[in-house]
């Protein structure tokens, strides 16, 4: 629809029309500038999936705390859910210095860029949001990441350890930890004694009964390994 509400939309479409026959990185700037602009005015402007934009795929780099695993069967399965019906979500980033530091979509940034068919599809590229400038903290980011995974069913026990504890080390309460990341006061106690860690715990008291477990007594860790 080029007239939307006595707005003419065609010169919009007719400039990167124009840009049919410029380099792909100029018409997807272009195109990022666009929308940029549009998401400035848009009324959900405070919702990070108004803005996706196509970055080269060289900037987006890994987070070093990722606690969910994909075994290869299911990152072969994804490369096919791409190939067949494209790229459905964006890649969950957040800017530092020239990079996009991934906080969600890890695995949907490594098909996009080790997957030749898929790479080669999106010329290079791929989607991307920006976490709110609210979550961009690293003990935010981490959150963020944990809340991701968790509502999808996709962590790991030892690794959700080594974030419980390094929240804790950043003065994040437990209750605040049991917030933010949708688990039980019972639930963050667990994880950090995992660790080993007793000394995080010298103001407390607790029974017997929470003596430090092994792994693999951590209820349901057989079903996430």
């Amino acid at each position: 629809m080029a007239d939307l509400f006595g707005f003419d939309v065609r010169p919009i479409q007719d400039a990167i029309a124009g840009l049919a026959d410029a380099p792909i990185d100029e018409r997807i700037e272009a195109i990022n500038a666009i929308r940029k602009a549009l998401h400035e005015v848009s009324p959900f402007a405070g919702e990070p999936v108004d803005f996706v934009e196509w970055v080269r795929a060289d900037v987006v780099h890994a987070n070093d705390y990722n606690p969910n695993s994909v075994a290869p069967p299911e990152m072969e399965l994804l490369r096919v859910s791409i190939m067949a019906d494209g790229y459905t979500q964006p890649i969950v980033t957040m800017p530092e210095a020239e990079k996009r530091i991934v906080i969600d979509g890890f695995h949907r940034n490594r098909v996009g860029k080790e997957c030749g068919d898929v790479r080669e599809r999106v010329h290079g590229y791929l989607p991307v949001v920006r976490i709110k400038p609210s979550q961009e903290d690293k003990a935010d980011r981490m959150a963020a990441t944990i809340r991701h995974n968790r509502a999808r069913g996709e962590h790991r026990v030892d690794s959700m350890a080594e974030i419980v504890v390094e929240l804790k080390r950043r003065f994040w309460s437990d209750e605040k930890i049991a917030k933010e990341l949708g688990m039980e006061p019972d639930e963050v106690l667990r994880l950090t004694q995992v660790t080993g860690l007793a000394g995080l715990f010298a103001d407390r008291e607790f029974s017997e009964a929470w003596e430090a477990e092994s792994l693999s007594d951590v209820e349901g860790i057989d079903e996430l390994e």
